[in-house]
């Protein structure tokens, strides 16, 4: 077989950075903070939109000043969340802040006032029956300010004079707002005129359509830490795990991706460590306690023989976790880390809000969960979907392999972040045995 040509190498590394911008940033304006990269988008345009609607399922929509990626949702629990510039998720009073402002710039002038900007969100409120906080108020002009400021992140408003958050001041400040009514139009990707509501709009969403389990379970892959086998249903399930090597090798290909397979699920890995909004090992208070409050549940919970049910063993995924265990580790290690670490005074004397931070990142980092109903017992499908494995096909065994009932399950990929201890002999050089704590990463 024939090495690829160096033109060929080039080739196929233009193509997956172009394909990995637009997995992590599905919106990139000609002007934006990717413009330089935005002509490797248009160059390749037609391949990217062929192999997205192939693999993924996605529509690629490539015009002269911005690409935008299609992404279709995963269901109510798998969502990407916005955040401000806090780091403080958006509430739903803020995420109907954004749909409104979006309602109002898709017909609006090139050019308005912030205040007439206002004043019209606050007119379709009226229209559509919804109950505005008062944006008179402070709490209120900071919740209208951060939607605004996540339309001027994606290019859709531009501040021509002045600042949309001069909104919040308290003499009530003024700017000049240029609106690019195209970005505005593009910017909702699920079905809105098929929609009932809210949560037929995110069922929606998540049918992945003609590609069945196959678009489902890629789209599951590349867009969370991990998928754990009860995640899935027969159908699914068969088609990964008949599948997974070829998988493999494709999302390499096509996105730089390397596949972790386990008997408890997948997962993808960019060793780049790029395509990705959640980072664990990370920086700061939450995520030094996420980490460490995961090591010491696996620690202590970890199952003591584990096996595959191909060689007649128990799958275990998660496992319960008592009631109190979550705060008595937490106290322990706040106790021991939190001066020295200089971890955030408020936590340091607030531990149900460190707790609720600390279980949010690792609940969205896939490490734990919620007891619940799961997709493999048929929760969550979109209607009329197909869930079974063809027939005669013989499929893993999920049940059970979590529990049920209710409070938090540990997760089977936070093994992953448990410290190993090793021991190393002592040598010439030193006078003692080496002890060093690694992460399996």
């Amino acid at each position: 077989m024939s090495l690829p040509s160096t033109h060929d190498v080039a080739l196929a590394a233009e193509r997956r950075t172009a394909a990995r911008l637009l997995l992590a940033h599905p919106l990139v304006a000609s002007d934006g903070p990717y413009a330089d990269l935005f002509p490797l988008i248009r160059r390749h345009a037609d391949w990217l939109g062929k192999r997205f609607q192939q693999v993924l399922g996605y529509r690629l929509l490539v015009d002269s000043s911005y690409a935008r990626l299609f992404k279709a949702g995963l269901g109510a629990v798998s969502g990407h969340r916005l955040e401000r510039s806090t780091g403080t998720p958006f509430t739903p009073h803020t995420y109907a802040c954004l749909a409104l402002a979006l309602s109002v710039l898709v017909t609006a002038p090139e050019q308005m006032l912030l205040s007439h900007l206002v004043a019209d969100i606050r007119a379709a409120a009226a229209d559509a029956g919804i109950e505005l906080e008062e944006t008179g108020r402070a709490a209120g002009k900071r919740t209208l300010v951060a939607a605004l400021r996540q339309l001027v992140d994606w290019g859709v408003l531009i501040e021509t004079e002045g600042h949309v958050a001069a909104l919040a001041q308290e003499t009530g400040g003024e700017a000049l707002i240029t609106i690019d009514r195209e970005l505005a139009r593009v910017v909702v990707a699920g079905p809105l005129s098929q929609a009932r509501d809210g949560a037929d709009l995110v069922r929606r969403a998540a049918d992945p359509g003609f590609g069945g389990p196959r678009t489902y379970v890629r789209r599951m892959l590349v867009e969370t830490s991990v998928v754990h086998l009860d995640e899935l249903t027969d159908a699914e399930r068969d088609w990964l795990r008949t599948r997974q090597r070829r998988e493999a090798q494709a999302f390499s290909e096509l996105l730089g991706l390397e596949m972790e397979i386990r008997a408890e699920g997948v997962a993808l890995v960019d060793p780049e460590e790029e395509l990705t909004d959640l980072h664990l090992p990370g920086t700061g208070t939450v995520a030094q306690a996420a980490l460490l409050l995961a090591e010491r549940l696996v620690e202590r919970l970890r199952p003591q023989e584990p096996g595959h049910p191909a060689t007649g063993g128990t799958l275990v995924i998660g496992v319960a976790v008592p009631d109190g265990l979550v705060d008595e580790v937490l106290a322990g290690l706040i106790a021991e880390y939190g001066q020295r670490s200089n971890w955030q005074r408020g936590y340091l004397e607030d531990l149900p809000s460190l707790r609720e931070a600390v279980l949010d990142l690792l609940v969205r980092m896939r490490l734990i969960a919620r007891a619940g109903p799961l997709r493999a017992e048929g929760e969550g499908l979109p209607e009329g979907y197909v869930e079974e494995a063809s027939q005669g096909r013989t499929v893993t065994d999920v049940h059970g392999a979590r529990p049920g009932g209710d409070g938090w399950v540990l997760l089977a990929a936070a093994a992953r972040y448990a410290t190993q201890v090793t021991v190393r002999p002592a040598t010439a050089a030193g006078k003692g045995t080496d002890i060093q704590e690694e992460l399996p990463l």
